[in-house]
């Protein structure tokens, strides 16, 4: 859909690129959590363009408004109104280019599809539709981390051919992410992917990536057996990412090179519940999250707006060269880490709500069911 994500805790988007904001409705959120601007605003910040000399220079503050669903710092149980203005936005730059179909992005789709488009900039394919994504992520967040000590961390796996390396997925942090403007956790590949985004953006040109996420303190039993298993949903989520091309979750393709005598996790008793030995499942098996740190991996094509001349057609198929203005990332997974993060909050926070609407509905016997415990 062009507008709700989610069944139970359900997310909608609004806005284009230079409209004058843009943000999102919750609905769902449970009442009686402590929600302010405050808890929504960093990851906003991690989002937002003009972070460093590798990014888009256009100048976004991107401060978020509350404007409905919580009162004196409570959240009621109403839906929750968040709203970020456009406080640089020039429509301007693009009207060299209302004419031509950008190669490789939405502008011909969209003009087939509905009679009509944002004739500035790319409207909702562009990647400011995701501020409202970020801004509902961060609610899902602090409600998961609350309930059950739930943590996501992202990074930037790979920039072009450059790749970040083994990380340690138990011990990884946003910290230690941010420490690079590329955030990537690998100092020395960091420096090198920074130097390859520098050397494309002078060249007006643009280069893909691979973010990688670990999701830690998932509990046992989130996602359904058949359509809406906890990988389908992930995978939904990450592919409605502006740029996103592909998605893995724990071995993932490599996987397929595995023989299954290799490739299986066996059980070990882990304190109080099962655990796995190994974790090729990505932390989750029949569509269920069994409790290990939940792996997945998002591969992002190159940004398709760049500043090269090249040779296209007009929208009446004349031939034409394009030499794209307006300002662009030359990479976008540097940003994208705290957009994959939300995404995976908003899909782990339907489900959770999903199986604790299960368990009070009495469908769910107690032996080992996690949810029984101060659901």
């Amino acid at each position: 859909m062009s507008s709700v994500f989610g069944t139970i805790f359900r997310v909608s988007t609004f806005g284009e690129s230079h409209c004058p904001a843009v943000g999102a409705i919750v609905d769902g959120c449970p009442p009686g959590m402590e929600l302010g601007e405050a808890d929504i605003q960093p990851q906003l910040d991690r989002r937002r363009p003009g972070q460093s000399d590798l990014t888009t220079p256009r100048n976004e503050q991107d401060l978020v408004t509350i404007l409905s669903g919580v009162e004196n710092g409570i959240t009621l149980g109403t839906p929750i109104g968040l709203m970020v203005h456009n406080r640089d936005q020039r429509p301007g730059d693009y009207e060299e280019m209302q004419g031509i179909p950008r190669p490789s992005h939405a502008d011909y789709t969209y003009q087939v599809k509905y009679g009509f488009r944002a004739e500035s900039g790319g409207g909702r394919a562009s990647a400011r539709e995701t501020v409202g994504r970020v801004a509902a992520g961060a609610i899902a967040e602090k409600f998961l981390l609350q309930r059950c000590g739930v943590q996501i961390v992202a990074w930037v796996d790979a920039v072009g051919h450059l790749e970040a390396g083994a990380v340690d997925m138990e011990s990884i942090t946003r910290q230690i992410v941010d420490a690079s403007a590329v955030r990537s956790p690998n100092q020395l590949a960091a420096k090198a992917m920074a130097e390859l985004i520098a050397g494309v953006r002078d060249n007006n040109d643009s280069v893909g990536g691979v973010v990688g996420c670990v999701c830690r303190n998932v509990p046992v039993g989130l996602g359904e057996p058949v359509f809406d298993k906890l990988e389908a949903m992930l995978a939904h989520a990450m592919l409605s990412l502006p740029a996103s091309k592909g998605f893995e979750i724990g071995s993932g393709f490599s996987g397929s090179r595995m023989l299954g005598s290799a490739h299986n996790d066996p059980f070990v008793q882990k304190g109080a519940r099962l655990g796995t030995l190994t974790n090729y499942s990505g932390g989750v098996q029949g569509g269920i999250s069994n409790g290990e740190p939940i792996y997945f991996r998002v591969a992002f094509k190159p940004p398709a707006t760049i500043g090269v001349k090249q040779k296209t057609a007009t929208f009446e198929g004349a031939d034409a060269v394009l030499e794209a203005k307006g300002r662009h990332d030359p990479c976008i997974v540097p940003r994208a880490v705290p957009i994959v993060e939300s995404m995976a909050a908003l899909v782990i926070m339907d489900l959770l709500l999903r199986q604790e609407s299960r368990v009070r509905g009495g469908n769910i016997p107690e032996v080992n069911s996690p949810f029984n415990k101060g659901a």
